[in-house]
């Protein structure tokens, strides 16, 4: 029998077949459980009343209570208009209606007490309100339940229809009226009593039909909560199954490999937070169970040699590595970086883009097949079926939000019998909430500390009326030898964007330094030509490199030291951030110059105010996620994990949160396969989610 909230949408009363095919294609709401778990996103207080006296136009609504005392329409067709008078005994206002004038003309009645309620405006110094709601003294069958109103989000077509918020909250009202006694709990009873939640029944109605602010509170607490919870237990239990199911290679030796980088070839010494990362890995791979280890680290931070030194463990135990980047130019500076630091070791490294060459491919993949070749770097070449290894014992995915999931699975199947470890690097800082919930079935590491000689990035806002100074500065920095990136947003002009284009720039760019040798790249480019400017840059041939965001990622010049990037009130913190991170490579001082105009949001005042007080990029990322909120979280509806949040907020949020990662923990160390009587509703409820063909999971 088909449960009560699983019923189609069409047969509450109020719908009816034309308005569910609406609610369907606007709103994608199909069942009455969809509907009572679209949630409203405001609330208006109804208890509160003004004297017209009181009332000014910047107020958000208003009401109050008076009566008509006029009434009269003034154009006609098309542009015809209603305007009353209303009174109350403190002043006068206007009340104007531009649709249903005919209507609303017939049905007003003169001199009778009513409510109106509206948002307030003012037209030659006479406050007024447009299209107003009006209750008639007694009318109890308009008044809002409860001591507010709430307000859902609707769309232009729903609107056209009729279907207001109003609209679809006199349907809500009508399901929680008919829903009572019908809901079934979807959390155990000792995990209710023991943090005092709501009923799911009384959260579901008190979230549509508030009696008081505490029980809107707890209605609100309630639904989160198990929003949060259900998550975490999802993907804690999927990295409980995934430990108890998938072996792992034990990597048990720490050999000559490693020791040898470690005491001959290291080029600094490692950080502390470098060496906590490592013994975090190294723990990882001694045991029988794969590796699943997300790491974090800002850009320059010294996560490639990480890396590396996670692989030589892997060749000290018999096994082959591979490090997947998302684009030929940082592959190949992987390789680069990694051959410079293990030259002389003997160590059989090769490079797969798109780019090589058949007879190299060829011979790669007779030493992948031998074993002579202990480390392959490369793109998305790496999964082609051709690719085959000897035994492939760890990968290493950098910049993994890049990859759709079934590529890396790709990798992750490229051992028949047991997996590869797994080493997922990120240079984009996570919040710590994202983390929880998008990795949270990956253990987390990070290197929050910079390696020794590097200063912090000195980062300053320009207006437009001080790029005098900006070029006086880059010439300067020019004539001590140093190297500049100036970023655009645009890489031709837009008719909608007011912003500096690329190709006027590198022209503006050429004709003020002309005694220097100015570079562009951007990623409209042919690969060789991108490369070619690329290099002539590293090689310190061009002293500007005037470019897009495709230098994001992949330029590591550690002469490089200013980056300036125009119109940056049109970028986001995490993007400036990671463009910011192109200097300071080097030992010398470095700055990143902001430059904006004077018309910016005051979200964008504020994004640029943090970038200059703050190079900590999980704090600049938590302030991203709070101006921005979390977004598609990394990619989360490609993992086939069902997330789909419909009342949490990771960036508000956060203790709830804990709180229910702590309990889920605490459930599954106690029951990890749900098998306790009291815990099949839980399992009920998780059944309910996205299915896959693939255990996800176990590729991060």
């Amino acid at each position: 029998m088909t449960e009560f909230l699983d019923q189609d949408i069409q047969f509450l009363p109020g719908v009816g077949p034309v308005r569910a095919e609406l609610l369907r294609k606007e709103l994608n709401l199909h069942t009455f459980r969809d509907l009572v778990y679209y949630f409203p996103y405001k609330y208006i207080d109804r208890t509160k009343f003004y004297k017209i006296s009181e009332v000014h136009a910047q107020m958000p609504h208003i009401q109050v209570k008076g009566k008509i005392v006029s009434m009269e329409v003034v154009g006609v067709g098309n542009k015809q208009r209603l305007t009353a008078t209303f009174r109350d005994e403190t002043g006068s206002m206007e009340l104007i209606w531009f649709q249903g004038v005919k209507w609303m003309k017939e049905n007003l009645k003169l001199h009778t007490t009513v409510t109106i309620f509206g948002k307030p405006a003012e037209f030659n110094g006479v406050i007024n309100v447009v299209h107003p709601e009006i209750e008639a003294e007694g009318d109890i069958s308009l008044k809002p339940s409860g001591i507010f109103q709430a307000h859902y989000i609707t769309s232009e077509k729903m609107k056209k229809k009729f279907v207001t918020s109003k609209a679809l909250h006199k349907i809500m009202l009508l399901l929680v009226e008919k829903m009572k006694g019908r809901v079934p709990e979807t959390l155990p009873g000792p995990l209710i009593g023991k943090l005092k939640l709501m009923s799911l029944e009384e959260a579901l109605i008190s979230i549509h039909k508030p009696a008081t602010t505490l029980d809107l509170k707890n209605a609100r607490f309630r639904l989160k909560f198990e929003e949060l919870f259900l998550i975490q237990l999802k993907i804690l239990g999927l990295k409980h199954a995934r430990e108890s199911k998938f072996k792992g290679y034990p990597f048990t030796q720490v050999g000559f490999n490693f020791n040898t980088f470690y005491h001959d070839y290291l080029p600094f010494p490692l950080t502390e937070a470098q060496k906590r990362v490592l013994r975090e890995i190294r723990r990882d791979l001694s045991r029988p169970i794969q590796m699943n280890r997300l790491l974090q680290g800002d850009v320059g931070s010294g996560k490639t040699l990480v890396a590396l030194m996670t692989a030589l463990i892997a060749f000290d135990n018999g096994f082959q590595a591979c490090l997947m980047a998302p684009t030929e130019i940082l592959a190949q500076q992987h390789f680069a970086t990694i051959t410079r630091l293990v030259e002389g070791m003997h160590i059989g490294c090769g490079l797969l883009t798109g780019s090589t060459r058949a007879a190299e491919r060829s011979l790669l993949h007779e030493k992948l097949g031998d074993g002579s070749l202990q480390l392959l770097i490369g793109t998305h070449a790496l999964i082609e079926d051709v690719v085959v290894f000897r035994n492939l014992g760890l990968v290493i995915i950098d910049e993994q939000h890049r990859f759709g999931v079934a590529q890396r699975a790709k990798l992750w199947q490229k051992n028949d019998t047991i997996p590869p470890h797994i080493l997922v690097m990120t240079a984009t800082p996570i919040p710590r909430t994202l983390a929880m919930t998008v990795y949270g079935d990956l253990d987390v590491s990070v290197i929050d500390e910079l390696p020794p000689g590097r200063k912090p990035i000195q980062t300053l806002h320009y207006f437009e009326n001080r790029r005098a100074e900006v070029f006086q500065f880059i010439r300067r920095k020019v004539a001590e030898g140093r190297q500049i990136y100036i970023v655009y947003p645009l890489i031709s002009e837009s008719e909608n964007l007011d912003l500096k284009n690329l190709e006027e720039g590198f022209r503006h760019v050429t004709e003020t330094f002309p005694e220097f040798e100015v570079c562009m790249v951007h990623g409209r480019m042919k690969p060789q030509e991108k490369e070619r400017e690329m290099s002539r840059f590293k090689e310190g041939k061009t002293q500007i490199m005037v470019a897009t965001t495709v230098i994001e990622v992949g330029v590591d010049v550690p002469n490089a030291t200013v980056m300036v990037i125009e119109s940056a009130e049109r970028f986001g913190l995490s993007q400036l951030h990671q463009l910011r991170g192109r200097v300071g490579r080097g030992a010398e001082q470095s700055f990143c110059l902001l430059m904006s105009s004077y018309k910016v949001t005051n979200e964008s005042r504020k994004r640029l105010a943090t970038m200059v007080r703050t190079n900590d990029g999980f704090e600049i990322a938590e302030m991203d996620m709070r101006l921005r909120g979390p977004g598609d979280m990394e990619g989360t509806q490609q993992s086939g994990m069902g997330f789909d949040l419909k009342i949490a907020n990771l960036a508000k949020d956060g203790q709830i949160l804990d709180m229910a990662r702590h309990e889920a923990r605490d459930l599954l160390d106690t029951d990890p396969r749900l098998e306790n009587e009291e815990h099949l509703i839980l399992r009920k409820s998780l059944s309910q989610g996205k299915k896959t063909d693939f255990e996800w999971s176990v590729i991060s």
